[in-house]
């Protein structure tokens, strides 16, 4: 849950916005969410190199995650 502070911060969506521009922006919140977390824990540096070593993978196909198959 996000504190009254915390929402403040956060640019609320436009009303014009398209159904998409708004699912897009909902995603950058959850990554900067994600990107302050990792700052917070483990750096900057950490959280760069992931980010970029994401989108490399990204646009190189790859996956992010090994998947199991079954329990």
């Amino acid at each position: 849950m996000t504190t009254s502070e915390e929402q403040e911060q956060m640019p609320s969506p436009q009303p014009d916005m398209s159904e998409e521009d708004r699912s897009k922006d909902a995603f950058f919140i959850r990554l900067a969410e994600i990107v302050e977390a990792m700052i917070a824990s483990h750096g900057k540096d950490f959280a760069t190199g992931a980010l970029v070593l994401s989108a490399k993978f990204v646009a190189e196909g790859k996956p992010l995650i090994r998947r199991t198959s079954g329990p």
